[in-house]
């Protein structure tokens, strides 16, 4: 799957939907239909596969009709046996009965779910598969195949699809993705193939994106029977001979001629249930709304705002609005590099609870790291009798901000205007910001310097940046 390390959180819809789009994909839904169909007289070969002169009446129970409905009874069977909604019982004989798991589908969500995600699973190994006419071709005198012909390494080319669901899951949880919109197919290929730091691509890149293409078309294809993901094909136009005359007249800019995917809700669990197994970082809005304030802190840091928001919403939903207030307040102290980040998310939390944690904020009015932040919240409500605070406490509440600031969002351009307001506001800003007694001074006076166009300014920010380490001994 996706190589990074953690992933923005993705929210899934609730469980019991999640089972029903299950039951009704075509993959399930037909594996589950064979199931029951299976009886006395049915017979598998040694794979374990419908034997061939069944597949007719297989292929007429679940309605299939055409060139391609014996393979497609074929590979609900296959996917009955592999969820064990089927199992052999006799492999001589080739006899087989109801599976135990069958009954799995009558049971919870989360039953659902997992025979769901076995079925995905077949449907992912068949997609990394060679086109059947591929294998015809390669098979030697002897009925073996000659794998070599075909250019085709199993491990690469799983690698290569889970790499591509892996930057579809990606794109879609990504707040400044498509969402529950739809990505080109070109896009998806170049996000594969072109690296991150070419300028024009050769034509023998685009080559590789175009045959990148055809590859995830054939595989999209496979796997949109399995509910994972809704796909718009390639219009089979662009893939005629150059001397063949076009059905009709097209539209070359139309980018959605050349492939459109998207991934469903159903999706969305999946990917992320493997990159979980995966051991890689995915979470989920709602993972923390049964845990404590400080898990709720630390866990939202690193995610963007809006999943952020939502996080904090549900886990307030589980909490008294009075004691949600405490809790998050003792949550954000500390001097170690995180809390800076914390004290942002908490200021944000409060924002979100009404008129009656004021209590809470008066009690920590001469707290050093939250004193600062409390008169806030209670003077944007209009309160009064709030005292003013004192220079110190400023000047401290200044530095917190901009060092959580910088752990949010690195140098962005509204961190950049945060430093030129602040260099405008106070001409005395640098002689006095770098003896305050934080341990993040330092560290904000440099990113100063480093962001303030004014060369001058910045100067004087990477002086008192040097005077600050100097005060703390580094």
């Amino acid at each position: 799957m996706s190589d990074k390390s953690s992933l923005p959180p993705v929210r899934l819809h609730p469980e019991a939907e999640l089972a029903r789009d299950a039951l009704s994909t075509p993959l399930l839904a037909r594996a589950a239909r064979l199931a029951r169909w299976a009886g006395e007289d049915t017979r598998v070969d040694a794979g374990g596969g419908l034997v061939e002169e069944q597949l007719p009446a297989a292929a007429a129970h679940l309605g299939l009709t055409g060139d391609e409905a014996a393979a497609h009874a074929s590979e609900a069977w296959r996917v009955a046996v592999d969820t064990g909604l089927v199992e052999i019982v006799d492999e001589e004989e080739g006899r087989v009965a109801t599976g135990e798991d069958l009954a799995l589908l009558s049971g919870s969500p989360q039953d659902v779910l997992g025979v769901w995600l076995t079925a995905l699973e077949t449907a992912l190994a068949d997609a990394s598969v060679p086109d059947l006419d591929d294998l015809v071709d390669a098979m030697d005198d002897g009925g073996q195949i000659d794998f070599a012909s075909l250019d085709w390494d199993p491990e690469a080319e799983q690698e290569f699809l889970d790499g591509v669901l892996g930057n579809l899951y990606l794109l879609t949880v990504s707040e400044d993705g498509p969402g529950d919109g739809p990505v080109p197919l070109p896009a998806l290929a170049a996000s594969m193939i072109v690296p991150s730091d070419m300028g024009e691509p050769t034509n023998d890149v685009l080559e590789q994106v175009s045959d990148a293409m055809m590859r995830l078309d054939d595989q999209f294809r496979i796997l949109e029977p399995a509910g994972i993901v809704e796909y718009q094909p390639v219009d089979e136009a662009l893939m005629a001979d150059a001397d063949e005359e076009p059905a009709a007249v097209v539209d070359d800019t139309d980018v959605s001629r050349y492939g459109m995917v998207r991934l469903t809700p159903l999706g969305l669990y999946g990917l992320r249930s493997r990159l979980l197994e995966a051991g890689i970082a995915a979470p989920a809005v709602g993972d923390l709304a049964d845990k404590g304030a400080d898990a709720l802190l630390d866990g939202t840091s690193a995610f963007p705002p809006a999943a952020a928001q939502a996080e904090t919403e549900q886990w307030l939903d589980r909490h008294e609005p009075l004691a949600a207030a405490r809790e998050l307040l003792a949550a954000a102290r500390g001097s170690d590099p995180g809390a800076p980040l914390r004290r942002l998310r908490c200021q944000q939390a409060l924002s979100l609870v009404g008129v009656v944690a004021e209590p809470a904020l008066r009690e920590v009015l001469d707290d050093p790291e939250l004193g600062g932040l409390a008169r806030v919240w209670l003077v944007e409500r209009g309160f009064e009798d709030v005292p003013a605070p004192s220079e110190d406490m400023v000047f401290w509440l200044t530095v917190d901000t901009v060092a959580a600031q910088l752990a949010a969002e690195g140098n962005s351009e509204e961190l950049q205007g945060l430093v030129e307001g602040l260099a405008q506001q106070h001409s005395g800003f640098f002689a006095a910001a770098w003896r305050v007694d934080h341990p993040a001074t330092a560290d904000v006076l440099e990113a100063m310097g480093r962001l303030h166009p004014d060369k001058k300014v910045a100067k004087e920010a990477r002086k008192a940046a040097f005077k600050a380490r100097s005060q703390q001994g580094g």
